[in-house]
C-alpha cells in the first residue's frame, strides 16, 4: 500500500532528528533521581519501614514525571512547526521513544524496594501513571496554546505545585493515602478517574490547531 509505505518512510526519516532533539540530559537526570529515591530503602541502617518506602516511591514517580514534563521542549520549534509531517506524528515519536524507557525505569524503582516493605505495586503504579500522564498533558497543552519552544520548566513547576496541593487535600478527598488506611481504596478510585480524564485530554491536544495550520496552507497556494 503506497500510503502505508510513504508513512513508514516519513517516520523512519524523522527518527534520527527526533532522537537528537530529545532533552536527554533532563530525562537522564530525572531517571537517575527516580531510581535514587527507592534505593534509599536499601541503605537505611536497620532497614526502612513501609511508610518510608511508599514516600520514596511516590517521590520517584514525581521525579520521572518531571523529566516527562520536558519531553516536548524543542529549541527549533519555530522551524519544525512548518514541516509537512503532522504534530501528531512528531509527538507520537517522542512518546514512543521515551515512555517505554520511563516505564522500565519505574519497574526498576519498584524492584529496588525490598518486597517485605513494598506497597501494592498495582496501586502505586497507578499513581505513577497518572502523575506521568498529567505531566505529558501539561506539556501538550503548553505546546498547543503557547509559542514557547521550551515549556518544560513551567510545566514542571505546575506539576510540583499540583503535587503539593494534592498532599494537602483534606482526608475526604485525599489522593496520597497510607497503605492500609480506610481511604486507600477510595483514593485509588480517584486516581483511576484522573487517568480516565487525562488520556482523552492528551489525545485531544495532540493535533495541530486548525487555525494555526491555515496560514501555512494559504502560503503554499
Amino acid at each position: 500500500m503506497p500510503g502505508v509505505a510513504q508513512r513508514y518512510a516519513e517516520i523512519r526519516a524523522l527518527l534520527p532528528p527526533v532522537w537528537r532533539s530529545l532533552p536527554r540530559r533532563v530525562l537522564g537526570a530525572a531517571g537517575g533521581l527516580g531510581l535514587a529515591f527507592p534505593a534509599v530503602t536499601r541503605l537505611v541502617p536497620g532497614g526502612a519501614d513501609a511508610g518510608l518506602a511508599l514516600a520514596l516511591l511516590r517521590s520517584a514517580a514525581v521525579a520521572f514525571a518531571l523529566g516527562l514534563a520536558f519531553l516536548l521542549d524543542d529549541p527549533a520549534r519555530q522551524i519544525t512547526a512548518v514541516v509537512p509531517v503532522r504534530r501528531t506524528v512528531r509527538t507520537g515519536l517522542r512518546l514512543a521513544l521515551v515512555v517505554p524507557q520511563a516505564a522500565l525505569g519505574w519497574g526498576a524503582a519498584l524492584l529496588l524496594v525490598p518486597g517485605k516493605i513494598r506497597p501494592p505495586a498495582a496501586d502505586v503504579s497507578l499513581e505513577a501513571a497518572v502523575i506521568a500522564a498529567l505531566a505529558l498533558v501539561g506539556a501538550m497543552a503548553a505546546v498547543r496554546f503557547t509559542e514557547e519552544p521550551q515549556p518544560g520548566p513551567g510545566v514542571a513547576a505546575a506539576l510540583l505545585a499540583g503535587t503539593v496541593l494534592a498532599v494537602l487535600l483534606p482526608e475526604r478527598w485525599a489522593l496520597f493515602a497510607a497503605v492500609g488506611a480506610p481511604g486507600w481504596v477510595a483514593a485509588h478510585q480517584r486516581w483511576a478517574a484522573l487517568l480516565v480524564l487525562s488520556l482523552p485530554a492528551g489525545a485531544a491536544l495532540l493535533p495541530e490547531p486548525t487555525a494555526r495550520r491555515l496560514p501555512l496552507v494559504r502560503a503554499h497556494r
